[in-house]
């Protein structure tokens, strides 16, 4: 192998390495202390490199939190798609994608509600806000999809309930008057505008 492919391999192996570590110190810190009460310094000196390196990777703390929350919401996606996939009822079927992304929302409800704003309000060019808006798109194809296992439902029709699914199960993550309510009451919440949705 020429000597430059080598050093190029060598520098993106290099990077990853640094980004594997700014995102685990960033999900360690944010898990523990919500992202209110932690600072870029100390996400750069706990991951051992410098604040301008750290912003080569994410320019604010909330781009972090993008890094650090899209894989745990893609992960939760995939749950919710899979156990969707065995139950026949239309609603429990889009309550089981719902589950397991209100509960990745709610593990520490301060960087949830968080995740949520930076989403909607931050740069969609930004790599991490982009990648948490396909996140957010593929949540509703996945809604779609069970919406469409009704001969009667078309595919724009099942594309526009998919998005008002995930408009009410994002203002009821983000609310304000929730923030104090427990996964099951958010659910209960959604699942109740849910119902009305799908029997209009």
């Amino acid at each position: 192998m020429p000597r430059a492919s080598q050093s190029a391999g060598r520098r993106e192996r290099n990077k990853q390495l640094k980004l594997d570590r700014i995102t685990a110190v960033a999900h360690e810190l944010f898990a523990e202390h919500g992202i209110d009460e932690v600072t870029t310094q100390q996400i750069a000196d706990k991951a051992d490199i410098g604040t301008g390196t750290l912003f080569l990777y994410a320019k604010t703390k909330g781009e972090l939190l993008l890094l650090v929350q899209n894989s745990l919401y893609a992960e939760a996606l995939e749950r919710g798609r899979a156990a969707a996939e065995n139950i026949p009822d239309t609603l429990d079927a889009v309550m089981a994608i719902v589950r397991p992304v209100v509960e990745c929302n709610r593990t520490q409800v301060d960087n949830g509600r968080v995740y949520l704003r930076e989403m909607v309000f931050g740069d969609p060019a930004e790599p991490h806000h982009h990648e948490a808006l396909t996140i957010t798109g593929r949540t509703e194809q996945a809604v779609a999809a069970v919406l469409r296992r009704d001969a009667q439902v078309s595919e724009a029709h099942a594309a526009t309930a998919a998005r008002v699914v995930s408009a009410v199960m994002f203002l009821a993550m983000a609310a304000s008057v929730n923030v104090a309510a427990s996964v099951d009451e958010i659910l209960r919440d959604i699942r109740e505008q849910i119902t009305v949705l799908l029997t209009r």
